[in-house]
């Protein structure tokens, strides 16, 4: 390590004007995180523009400040109204939304600003003494690895059905069959549609939007009557002893699983959350309870986006290949600052590379700051009458569907999604395997074309690939283990007088 150039990094970062934009950022990370349909993508793009004419380190302190803040503020709508202010919020809504509903919306808050907390500055470090060596790992993928990583991710739908895999296998392939609707991206063949706004498929935001906000004003519609009232309850604003004893393995592999997605260029942290609930479930000794309420689950999920978020800056910084959106927009403020992100930064701005690794550090702790603040006033949103709060759920998520495109096409589209959810919940179907497939389906199909085109077709040469042959093997280890920790949930329920669902 450089003494001489950690030592500039230190002086470059604690200059109070950067720590002062740092915990701006960060602020207006969680707010425009918590806002459904305004991802951490287009927070970051909106803020680039106001970095004109700053210095390196408070610029970059600002937009690393929104996209973690960005991470946790997804949160915050996933908990409280059902619906995933971000994509890497997705799996968190499985078990932040029953807490809420239970009347532990502060503590599903707290438990998931711990765990991304944690997961980011569990990234942080990673990418501080690890970033050379994982970045040359991550370019041994090619089409082939990245097919068999989406089947692997792909392999968690069970453990994100709920009580009947059958169910769940069922909404997954309607996810996987309408993510083919669209232009082909090799032939440029239109299948099912030659409709302009659906060219490049299903917009993914709009679905999202409708699946989970949009079909939950229409549960609130229906329910409006009854005069029910969910109350917070609001006892602290961090986690309990037993909640810290409940939640630290959740944590720790989330954080683990999170940085290591994150290397991996193209896998975003939605996909890495849904990994790490699938893993933290498959090893709960109370797999039952993942669903209806479980802290473990949370933080599995909490914790693995924000790793994942940190694990994204290796490649982008040490090879120039952006890990995902984010970061690609983000290494367009550095070349828009001078900077070119990629190995040379290692040798000719090397004070730089060490300022933005304290700043990543920093981020997190700001969000922190800012979320521990908020907490008690999170909290309080869901105690909101029911009819209030159902129409300003409903125009933020028109809102949303609308900012991604411009287009009021994705404002019907999110609406029809709505109504899909609707009639999914109402028949006990559960949503997040459709989202997940809507996430893999597309990255699957279009590395498996590449791949068969490289290889003239001959699909079994995939064997012949270590890492490809790795991942086949852990999707199906993942495939037994959740079919046979899900009769093992149900033995539990029905044995508890639960209903269990017999999925055979």
């Amino acid at each position: 390590m450089d003494v001489v150039a950690l030592t500039d990094a230190v002086g470059l970062v604690f200059y109070p004007g950067s720590m002062i934009f740092i915990i701006l950022g960060a602020l207006a990370g969680v707010i425009i995180g918590a806002i459904p349909g305004l991802t951490a993508t287009m927070s970051i793009a909106l803020l680039i523009p106001f970095t004109f004419g700053m210095s390196i380190i408070p610029a970059m302190g600002m937009l690393l400040g929104v996209f973690f803040g960005a991470m946790y503020g997804g949160s915050i709508a996933a908990i409280l109204i059902n619906t995933p202010g971000t994509p890497a919020a997705a799996a968190t809504v499985l078990d932040g939304y029953p807490m809420s509903k239970r009347g532990e919306a502060g503590r599903a808050l707290s438990i998931a600003l711990f765990a991304t907390v944690c997961g980011g500055i569990t990234g942080s470090i990673a990418m501080t003494f690890l970033s050379p060596f994982i970045s040359r790992w991550a370019l041994r993928f090619g089409p082939a690895e990245y097919f068999v990583l989406a089947v692997f991710g792909l392999s968690v739908i069970i453990s994100i059905s709920g009580k009947s895999i059958v169910k769940g296998l069922i909404v997954a392939f309607f996810g996987l069959l309408i993510t083919t609707v669209g232009m082909d991206s090799m032939t440029a063949y239109f299948r099912f549609t030659n409709h302009l706004a659906l060219l490049e498929g299903i917009p993914f935001i709009p679905a999202l939007i409708g699946l989970f906000a949009v079909s939950e004003v229409f549960n609130g519609i229906e329910n409006i009557l009854t005069g029910e009232k969910i109350k917070a309850k609001i006892s602290g604003v961090l986690p309990s002893r037993a909640d810290f004893k409940a939640i630290g393995r959740a944590v720790a592999t989330g954080s683990l699983v999170g940085t290591f997605a994150g290397t991996i260029p193209g896998v975003g942290s939605d996909i890495a959350a849904f990994v790490s609930y699938s893993e933290a479930k498959r090893t709960s000794r109370h797999p039952e309870k993942f669903g209806t309420g479980a802290p473990e689950g949370v933080a599995s999920a909490e914790s693995a986006n924000s790793a994942c978020a940190c694990g994204s800056m290796i490649p982008m910084l040490s090879l120039g290949v952006p890990g995902d959106s984010n970061t690609a927009v983000l290494m367009g403020a550095f070349i828009l600052q001078g900077f070119q992100p990629g190995p040379m930064m290692y040798v000719q701005h090397l004070n730089i590379v060490y300022a933005v690794f304290i700043t990543m550090f920093l981020s997190n702790i700001a969000v922190f700051i800012v979320g521990l603040s908020g907490v008690k006033f999170f909290a309080k949103i869901i105690s909101i009458d029911r009819k209030m709060l159902i129409p300003a759920i409903l125009v933020l998520s028109l809102v949303g569907a609308f900012a991604i495109n411009r287009n009021m096409f994705d404002v019907f589209l999110a609406i029809g999604f709505g109504g899909i959810g609707y009639l999914l919940q109402k028949y006990q179907f559960p949503l997040s395997p459709i989202l997940l497939a809507l996430i893999l389906g597309p990255m699957a199909e279009d590395n498996l074309r590449r791949y068969m085109l490289i290889v003239d077709g001959q699909i079994m040469q995939i064997f012949t690939r270590p890492i490809s042959v790795t991942l086949l093997l852990l999707a199906v280890a993942s495939l037994v283990a959740s079919v046979l920790n899900q009769r093992k949930i149900n033995k539990r329920m029905a044995a508890a007088g639960g209903g269990g669902v017999d999925n055979e």
